[in-house]
């Protein structure tokens, strides 16, 4: 599902509202071509009663998902603030008393800037397999590891280093957590199965009233394509369409940059 999820914002809201008008004029063409005038009637009875049933699912469903997935987005720019953070507090860690501050925060550079430029879109944000991060991130504790192990450093600052460190490597694995998840397949299939079944029987129900019907069913279609294309485009916050912000990190290597992180 990532090849489709990661199309633009446009693409997905006119796809889904071509498929889903498409959707809708075809069935209520299809529905006065095959039901007699007759059976009319008896079929919009049956059509409207499916139509209430569809009509919840798809609300419930929908619902719950773009709820759950706005909250996911929210949770994973909260572990990439708290990434930054930790990285801030290393980089001030590496200016106390007997430590070698250039090494700790060129090292520290380095590895912020692989993580936006590696690891913040597509598989590798979820997999974390970029060779040139673990590069960077082992470069990063061999310099720390150093530095705290030196004997002229201070305990209480030997272990602020290697504390903010291991809080920093936490939160990344905890990144790559968040960037791996997305949707089941199946589960955005039952959705989208269940948002063109209610538009069906919407057209079908429609054909006792003309142009009315036709419009109430077009207007729904647009209703449900818009919410599929926004689900689709927050299933996959680092592989998909709307995408986490790097903004606090990128705040960080901007800082360590202008030599602001300084004794």
């Amino acid at each position: 599902m990532v090849w489709l999820t990661s199309q633009s914002v446009w693409l997905l809201v006119f796809g889904c509202l071509a498929i889903a008008i498409a959707v809708a004029f075809g069935s209520r063409w299809l529905a006065r071509v095959l039901i007699p005038p007759e059976e009319r009637e008896h079929a919009c009875s049956i059509a409207a009663a499916l139509m209430t049933a569809f009509a919840a699912a798809f609300a419930l469903l929908t619902a719950l998902t773009l709820a759950n997935e706005a909250n996911a987005l929210s949770s994973a720019q909260t572990v990439v603030s708290t990434e930054a953070a930790d990285a801030a507090t290393l980089a001030w860690a590496s200016t106390a008393p007997g430590i070698a501050t250039a090494p700790i925060q060129q090292a520290l550079l380095t590895y912020l800037e692989s993580t936006r430029a590696h690891e913040w879109h597509g598989d590798a944000a979820g997999n974390g397999d970029d060779a040139a991060t673990a590069n960077a991130l082992a470069n990063l504790e061999r310099a720390v590891r150093t530095q705290a192990a030196r004997p002229d450093v201070h305990v209480s600052s030997s272990n602020e280093l290697l504390a903010s460190l291991d809080s920093l490597t936490s939160e990344r694995r905890l990144r790559l957590a968040a960037a791996s998840r997305g949707l089941p397949d199946f589960y955005v299939l039952v959705v989208v199965i269940t948002g063109l079944a209610l538009i069906v029987n919407t057209s079908i129900v429609g054909i006792r009233s003309g142009l009315r019907g036709a419009l109430v069913a077009v207007s729904l279609a647009i209703v449900i394509a818009i919410s599929v294309a926004l689900l689709l485009a927050l299933a996959t916050p680092w592989r998909g369409t709307i995408e986490v912000s790097g903004q606090p990190i990128d705040a960080v290597i901007r800082d360590l940059m202008t030599g602001y992180f300084h004794g």
